[in-house]
């Protein structure tokens, strides 16, 4: 935990990859890095949810269509996705925030939200020993 070049997740450890399929992550290397280029801060690992992508229709992001041309095969429930910070607390204020993985969250997240409601909406974590 000391190198300065290693991304933290939430819970202080090294970030773990969220999603190779769909490849995933501001920088498209599976990962919720994040540095001062990405605006949106994708920086929240989420289990997406059939309830979760239609509110996204419903705020203008349509995060379930294809779009061949971006290299995007559409997200379909179950699919781990780096999510904007601001559209998971929206999503969250309106009772339909999807799963979190917090060990796939950056720790930038928190700039954004509260742990203890990142915790609140945690899959189950992987065997690890944190």
């Amino acid at each position: 935990m000391d190198d300065p070049a290693m991304e933290h997740n939430v819970l202080g450890y090294e970030l773990v990859p969220c999603s190779y399929d769909p490849l995933t992550g501001y920088f498209r290397d599976g990962c919720c890095n994040s540095d001062d280029s990405d605006s949106g801060a994708h920086v929240i690992c989420v289990k997406v949810t059939r309830e979760f992508l239609a509110f996204s229709i419903l705020r203008g992001n349509d995060l379930s269509t294809p779009r061949p041309s971006y290299r995007f095969a559409g997200l379909q429930p179950g699919d781990r996705w780096c999510l904007c910070a601001s559209r998971w607390k929206d999503a969250c204020d309106a009772g339909v925030a999807p799963p979190v993985v917090l060990e796939s969250t950056h720790i930038r997240a928190l700039e954004f939200v509260l742990l203890e409601d990142l915790e609140k909406h945690a899959v189950p974590r992987r065997n690890t020993a944190y």
